[in-house]
């Protein structure tokens, strides 16, 4: 079961953090950050666009309602490179 903690800090800002069973508080969340956006904006706490502030660095999320795409926009870079031996 993953848990979460949104803050909303104004009508586009929102700040994040999500915790996953096994790996505990993780950096960022492209899905938790999608699903808090579309969730503040059907309660209507926000308005998109919507920066979603997370420890691993900010997101920039929109959405127009309805059947529409959630698209989200931010930087990526690796966090861990490792081997698998099999």
């Amino acid at each position: 079961m993953n848990a979460g903690y949104v803050q909303v800090l104004d009508r586009h800002r929102i700040a994040l953090r999500v915790w996953e069973r096994g790996a505990g508080e993780t950096l960022s969340c492209g899905t938790g950050a999608c699903a808090a956006l579309v969730a503040g904006i059907v309660r209507k706490l926000i308005v998109s666009p919507v920066q979603v502030q997370t420890r691993g660095g900010a997101l920039t999320i929109t959405w127009a309602g309805g059947d529409n795409a959630v698209i989200m926009k931010g930087p990526a870079e690796t966090v861990f490179d490792g081997t698998l031996e099999t």
